[in-house]
């Protein structure tokens, strides 16, 4: 599991960017990633997997 902060997260369109604690490299979040709902600046533990346009943080839960 990644640890990192929500960076923005749009309830209405669907969709943000978390940034990874360690590598400090931002990962699209798409709504149905999500276990918990986030919002901007929460710290979350997430997983990442392959998408259409790189890695997408899959399985979004905050701690």
């Amino acid at each position: 599991m990644n640890t990192g902060k929500v960076k923005f997260f749009h309830e209405s369109k669907g969709f943000g960017f978390i940034i990874d604690d360690d590598s400090k490299k931002e990962y699209f979040v798409h709504i149905s990633g999500l276990i918990d709902a986030v919002e901007d600046g929460e710290e979350v533990a997430f997983e990442l997997k392959e998408g259409n346009r790189g890695l997408n943080a899959v399985n979004v839960k905050l701690i």
